[in-house]
This record gives C-alpha cells, structure tokens and sequence, in this order.
C-alpha cells in the first residue's frame, strides 16, 4: 500500500508536468482553454489524493474548490469572454513552438536537479512532488512570457498557480483558512482580469500584446 500511495501520487503530479507541456504546445485559444481545465482536473485529483494519504480532509476542500473554480467555472468564464470580445485565433508567439518546448524540458531538468538536492533531507513523496510542482510554476512563467495574447498570459499565470498549489499539498498541506483565501483571491483576480481585458479590448480593439506596443510606439 505505501508503495501504491507514493506511485499514484508521483503519477499525478508528473500528468500535470505533461499536461502543462501540452499547454505549452497550444496555437489556438479555445483549445488553450480545454487544456487548462484538463491542467486543473489533474491538479484536482492530485490533491484528493494527497488528502487521502496524507489523513487530511481538509485538503479535499482544496481539491473541490480546484475542480469547481478552475476546471469548470473560470474555463466556462474565459470562453465566454473570449466570445464576446472576438478573438477566435491562433496565438502570436515570441518564438516558435520547437525551441519553447526544448525551453521547457530544460526548466523541467532544472527543476528536478535543484529541488532534489535542496530538498534532501525531506520525505521522497515530498522531495519529488516539489520538483515536480516547481516544474508546473516554471513552464506557467514560460506560457506567459512565450506568449503575446493577454487571454494566453492569463491562463500562464492560472497554470503556475496551480503548481503552487501542488506545492503546498504536497509539503503536508496547508491551513484551510489559507485554501479559502487563495480561492477569493482567485476570484477577484479572475474579475478583475475579466474588466481588464474588455477595457482594453473597448479602448484598443485588440488584445495583443504586440499590437498594444505600437500604441505606445515600441515597434518591433
């Protein structure tokens, strides 16, 4: 059974990894979309399952608000606003798909070799769980720093949070005063965003970062 436990949770927390590949390899938008809320279902049952062995209920609060908040109701929510400000297309990247993905199996090497020695005196599901949700926050940042659409950056960002999450389950859990919190913060972020990008879309008829450059006359 320990063996079992420790292979299942190693087994989420590295779907996650490939999903966030799999993220990275996205063009379009509306396909962006379902693969981020395929990220938060697996972030979902990563965490159920920490709360299983861990003997943490509480951590199942946590793994409900992931698959009610980002797998269902935030991919809905950017998918309708994504409708209504008509941008239905490929997504502008700074460099192409090939070197990214090299990009981010390096970040993932990285990511193993720094966590398993800083971590070395930690349990192994612990040790390895880190490494593997410092890789998901470190091919989020690669998402958002890739891509030019506001709408892409957005859900970048959704995604390395996601790893924080994986993060602090997988370091035993955290208080569940600290789960809901994160999750209003969620909330009002996502809001927040939502006003912003209707704002820019409204004010510049667009959301591409690069054409939002030429207003402020840096072209590339």
């Amino acid at each position: 059974m320990p063996n079992l436990a420790f292979d299942t949770a190693h087994l989420l927390a590295g779907g996650l990894v490939l999903v966030s590949f799999v993220l990275l390899y996205q063009d379009r938008l509306t396909a962006l979309l379902n693969v981020y809320a395929l990220h938060a279902m697996v972030l979902a049952l990563a965490v159920a399952w920490q709360a299983n062995i861990q003997n943490a209920p509480h951590l199942y609060v946590t793994a409900v608000l992931a698959l009610g908040f980002k797998a269902i109701v935030i991919p809905l929510a950017l998918r309708r606003i994504i409708e209504r400000l008509g941008i239905h297309r490929e997504i502008e990247t700074v460099v192409g798909i090939g070197p990214t993905m090299l990009a981010g199996m390096a970040l993932v090497a990285l990511s193993m070799v720094v966590m398993l020695r800083v971590t070395a005196a930690a349990a192994p599901i612990a040790r390895e769980d880190l490494a593997f949700a410092l890789a998901v926050v470190l091919l989020g940042l690669l998402i958002m720093v890739t891509r030019r659409n506001a709408v892409s950056q957005v859900v970048g960002f959704m995604s390395l949070e996601n790893g924080l999450i994986l993060a602090a389950t997988g370091a035993k859990g955290m208080p569940l005063v600290v789960e809901i919190s994160v999750a209003f913060s969620i909330l009002i972020a996502f809001i927040v965003i939502g006003i912003f990008l209707f704002r820019i879309r409204e004010r510049f008829d667009t959301v591409d970062l690069a054409a939002l450059d030429q207003f402020r006359g840096e072209r590339r």
